[in-house]
């Protein structure tokens, strides 16, 4: 579209206008006002060219520019596909959006109907290509300075962490919040004191989860626990008054609930029972793809391996050809190849996972599950980050258990492998990388 063309045309323009945190909306004059004004005043200068403001409005207080879950936006976005804007005017081009993937979709929908963007403080014009390149570089300075207060955002995080300072999270068994800080609950302590005490006399976190289960037990978010849970409250330094960042334990400023020697009588239980589970794990060699990979045909691909000069070579191989049924191609074409090297599968696969938990959607996605459940963006994002490090240091067993919580099917064609990921998954393993936790498998 050309603004110079057709004088007289009418040119409907819509304001929008965003405000990251709520601070200050309940004021007469906001920053929301505040940035009306400016587009008002700009679109009033381009009243010969037949500007008009809409009176519509299109705001959204309270709103990261991180995504584009905004009523104020999709208001705009089915203004626009009705016919009903010709022009969108912001303040800055972040206030639209901070984030370079979700700009471009912005930016097909405006293509599409025929609208144009400007910035009244970065004025340009999106129909050229020199508009573009300009809205591409200051995007990415946009998104630069999201990515710039994130790493502000970790490094206080952390600041505070080796202060021993509650920095939120899950509340642990045996603790509420009180004024941002950790304040003991006398009735959860003595469960969490008891499930100390009568794993030293058992030793078995197998036959103490039972014992709890049969007894009604349940944890602070009121379901029954189960080995798993158990594991997480026997590692967590928090009832020593202690917190832990990225491995590293500091003196907390809250109380502890159990005595140092008896964390060290558990501790010494669980480092002895960790030892015999490693040598166990690191022999056996599991097969974290089986029930997952098919051929472009629908057959299953089932584990095998095969010893040779005393060492073990394992592959996925087709159940046609286990079976013995055809897998011919009449039509002369290329087949799917069906016996596959299981190492050579299994670190593509774990390529592509790593992929996915960088990409944008999934970034968001993760964010917005794991904020209901009270954690920190910062949180989560060094979790998302640190994930290739975890899982270098996974034994087996645990990586096998990973790969079937995050992809749903694999499936093996002439021209590569097809994955299909477990998004939904992603939010839970994030969740218990985050959570204090034993990442090895349990007695």
């Amino acid at each position: 579209m050309d603004m110079n063309t057709r004088p007289g045309r009418r040119l409907r323009c819509a304001i929008y206008t965003r405000k990251s945190s709520e601070e200050g909306l309940d004021m007469e004059f906001n920053s929301l006002d505040a940035q009306r004004e400016a587009c008002e005043a700009y679109i009033a200068s381009q009243k010969s060219e037949g500007w008009v403001a809409t009176r519509d409005r299109y705001d959204d207080g309270g709103f990261s520019g991180g995504n584009l879950d905004r009523p104020g936006l999709e208001q705009l976005l089915a203004d626009i596909d009705d016919g009903l804007i010709d022009v969108v005017v912001v303040y800055k081009i972040d206030r639209l959006s901070r984030a370079l993937m979700d700009f471009s979709k912005l930016v097909e929908v405006f293509d599409r109907n025929g609208v144009t963007f400007v910035s009244v403080t970065q004025s340009f014009n999106t129909t050229t290509s020199m508009g573009r390149l300009t809205l591409n570089i200051l995007l990415s300075f946009a998104q630069f300075e999201r990515e710039v207060i994130g790493e502000r955002i970790r490094d206080k995080v952390a600041a505070s962490r080796k202060r021993g300072i509650w920095m939120g999270g899950y509340v642990p068994l045996g603790y509420d919040v009180q004024d941002r800080k950790l304040v003991i609950n006398e009735a959860e302590a003595a469960s969490v004191r008891r499930i100390f005490e009568r794993f030293v006399e058992l030793g078995s976190a197998t036959m103490l989860a039972k014992e709890l289960r049969r007894e009604g037990f349940r944890s602070k978010q009121g379901t029954l626990i189960d080995k798993g849970y158990l594991y997480r409250v026997l590692r967590n330094r928090v009832y020593r008054g202690e917190a832990v960042h990225k491995g590293k334990a500091y003196p907390g400023e809250h109380e502890a609930i159990v005595t140092d020697k008896v964390w060290d009588q558990v501790d010494a239980i669980l480092q002895g029972n960790r030892h015999a589970r490693s040598s166990n794990s690191r022999m056996q060699t599991p097969a974290p793809l089986k029930g997952l990979i098919f051929t472009d045909t629908g057959a299953a691909m089932t584990p095998t391996a095969t010893k040779k000069r005393g060492k073990l070579y394992r592959y996925y191989v087709s159940m046609d050809v286990i079976k013995n049924r055809t897998t011919a191609d009449d039509s002369g074409g290329d087949q799917a190849p069906v016996r596959l090297p299981a190492g050579m599968v299994e670190d593509a696969i774990v390529t592509e996972v790593r992929r996915i938990l960088q990409t944008p959607e999934v970034v968001t996605q993760v964010l917005a599950v794991l904020k209901r459940d009270q954690v920190s963006e910062a949180e989560t994002i060094a979790a998302l980050h640190d994930f290739n490090t975890l899982w270098a240091q996974l034994f087996p067993l645990e990586q096998a258990r990973i790969i079937q919580l995050l992809v749903r099917r694999v499936t093996v064609t002439a021209a590569g492998l097809e994955v299909d990921i477990r998004r939904e998954g992603v939010a839970g393993v994030i969740r218990e990388m985050i959570a204090p936790r034993d990442m090895e498998a349990a007695d």
